[in-house]
């Protein structure tokens, strides 16, 4: 299946992305993609993209990741509302969540 994604490449703790077309299920660690149509830089804010040949990609059936759908709705490319995309809970917090002693504090408090 064809992705539209952000790939990241830069230095550490210089982060820019390059906005891809890539096959999801051959390519996901080699880094190869099918073509390059954008490029993104968080710290200036600055978003290009190569508008024609996303369109295209979009008509041959290619879906964007859930961030990249939202840069396309700003740029009025997608239509529809934006897709609330959450952080990725770390170990750690997983692990107080889910521990005994905290489900037991949570069922049973103290008298």
């Amino acid at each position: 299946m064809l992705t539209i994604r952000l790939q990241r490449v830069g230095r550490t703790n210089d982060p820019h992305f390059r906005v891809v077309v890539i096959d999801s299920k051959r390519a996901a660690k080699s880094g190869s993609f099918t073509e390059l149509i954008g490029a993104y830089n968080p710290k200036s804010g600055d978003l290009t993209l190569k508008e024609e040949r996303i369109k295209h990609w979009l008509s041959v059936g290619a879906k964007p990741s859930q961030t990249m759908h939202n840069f396309l709705v700003d740029k009025k490319l997608v239509t529809g509302p934006k897709i609330h995309v959450s952080r990725t809970k770390s170990k750690k917090e997983e692990k107080q969540e889910t521990s005994p002693a905290a489900l037991i504090k949570q069922v049973a408090p103290a008298a």
